[in-house]
């Protein structure tokens, strides 16, 4: 019963409250909403099978104005069938809560009530936005690398501003690959077709395929593929354009692994250089971690800051009580400075534990905003919504706003500020 105890033990009923207790000051410049997606596993026939992952969807928000929690919600994403729990966005004005593998999106209200199914990013082909997909701040675009289980090709999907899909191109692929992230530039999208893949609808490590990069313009058109030793990507931080080159910083996990055993992963942030015929693959920081995110106005852009959430032995003091039980979180956030090549490190309570943190700008600097995360408090047996200052990254947390429920560890989230 391990994902359904602890800090990832589903909650049983959706809550609203109102006028939050607070510890510390909300930045008054924070208005808008952060939200959080993941599975909430409930009626579980078989405990002891029973994977991270799986389950409805629930999302949880926190409403935050004028230096007050004003409320929080948590909501389960009511379509019948399917759970789309991997992440929630906003896109022309509207809240969508995503899903892996092809399952099209379900749009929530502003307080996150299901309103239904809608096809963001369809194509005539049935594919939709995918569980990743990534804002141009340039454009405002939408961007997607969408795959769907028992089909050979894949689609880079542009959705425009006012939410019609401006342009689709369909890759050929061998198989049916895990792609469940990518990367986007000004002007190239990159493609990570690895080991892990679908054969039949089993999903696993497939020794007999390679990994391979694929580069391809944003525009569209033909893929450039290289071929790297086994590893398999599990996120992108960022990529950005370099002359003829493209970097891309990305957690990554060698093989073989069973993807049903998450804690036989151990993701690692690298730096990947893709030239014309070779890829420079540099190991930024070997201590186990995940889920990176920035501040997305650098998104497509060279960066300096990234934040991750460190995984299992990254080397924080947490006790055994505190250790999620696949080591998929600590209780550690990690800050990367690329310029200067360190790390920091922001430790909460020993029995705490912290997922994806997301970065709010409160200015027109890289650095200059705050980062956002829920935390398991076992000592309250409710989450906190901590906001950390992105400049002060080790100090204390500018504010906790103490929720009236748990929070189980989830997937990924964003900050939406006021239109």
């Amino acid at each position: 019963m391990k994902y359904l105890e602890g800090p990832f033990a589903p909650v049983t009923e959706e809550v609203t409250a109102f006028d939050l207790p607070v510890t510390g000051s909300i930045p008054a410049e924070l208005n808008g909403r952060y939200l959080r997606n993941g599975p909430n596993p409930l009626g579980v026939e078989d405990p002891a099978v029973h994977l991270w992952g799986m389950g409805q969807g629930m999302v949880h928000g926190v409403r935050l104005r004028d230096g007050r929690a004003e409320w929080y919600r948590n909501r389960f994403v009511r379509t019948p069938g399917y759970a789309p729990m991997v992440h929630v966005i906003e896109h022309a004005r509207r809240t969508f809560a995503l899903a892996e593998g092809g399952l099209p999106p379900t749009e929530l209200d502003d307080e996150l009530n299901t309103v239904g199914v809608c096809p963001l990013g369809g194509t005539a082909e049935g594919f939709t936005a995918g569980a990743h997909a990534k804002h141009d701040p340039l454009t405002g675009e939408l961007h997607s690398l969408s795959y769907m289980v028992g089909r050979d090709f894949v689609q880079h999907i542009v959705t425009g501003v006012g939410g019609d899909v401006v342009r689709s191109t369909t890759i050929p692929m061998t198989r049916t690959p895990f792609m469940h992230d990518f990367a986007l530039t000004e002007n190239h999208v990159v493609l990570w077709d690895t080991p892990l893949g679908f054969d039949g609808y089993e999903c696993r490590w497939l020794p007999e395929h390679p990994t391979r990069v694929g580069v391809m313009p944003r525009t569209g058109g033909d893929v450039r593929w290289l071929d790297i030793d086994p590893v398999h990507v599990s996120h992108t931080l960022n990529a950005y354009d370099d002359g003829d080159s493209v970097v891309v910083d990305l957690v990554t996990a060698d093989g073989p692994f069973d993807p049903s055993d998450p804690g036989a992963i151990r993701p690692t942030l690298d730096r990947w250089t893709i030239g014309p015929d070779r890829i420079d693959q540099r190991r930024i920081d070997d201590r186990p971690q995940d889920f990176p995110r920035l501040n997305e106005a650098r998104a497509t852009l060279p960066h300096r800051y990234g934040y991750s959430a460190a995984t299992a032995l990254y080397g924080m003091p947490f006790t055994p009580e505190g250790t999620p039980p696949d080591g998929a979180f600590t209780n550690a956030l990690v800050k990367h400075d690329f310029e200067r090549g360190t790390a920091e490190v922001h430790g909460f309570g020993a029995d705490e534990a912290v997922g994806e943190a997301v970065f709010a700008a409160a200015g027109a600097g890289e650095d200059d905003g705050y980062l956002l995360t829920y935390v398991h408090n076992p000592l309250r047996g409710a989450g906190d919504l901590v906001i950390l200052s992105a400049e002060d990254f080790t100090g204390e947390p500018v504010a906790r706003v103490h929720l009236p429920a748990r929070v189980p560890l989830g997937l990924h989230g964003n900050w939406l500020p006021d239109r």
